[in-house]
């Protein structure tokens, strides 16, 4: 069975988040329903920075990526995590 996640857009998002924690920059990073995702344009990413101080990073590094959107996450229905990301057009 193949990975429907496979897909380019979300491995760069999933890569770039992979290294943003590596670096020490995000604490966490989810991406629920992640197997059943075709495009990145219906992924929801989730995070939490280490600091809020790092947000302008954050922000400036994931906007590399286009169509880059983000909010604070106060729904808190699919993650507890406190950002919500999305790469879409508005």
């Amino acid at each position: 069975m193949s990975q429907l996640s496979n897909i380019s857009g979300i491995q760069a998002v999933k890569n770039q988040l992979s290294d943003l924690k590596e670096k020490g920059i995000i604490q966490s990073w989810e991406l629920p329903y992640e197997e059943i995702l075709t495009k990145l344009s219906a992924g929801i990413f989730f995070l939490s920075p280490t600091n809020e101080s790092n947000l302008t990073m954050i922000w400036e590094s994931l906007r590399k990526l286009d169509q880059l959107q983000y909010k604070r996450n106060e729904e808190r229905k699919l993650s507890q995590l406190e950002w919500q990301i999305q790469f879409k057009r508005n």
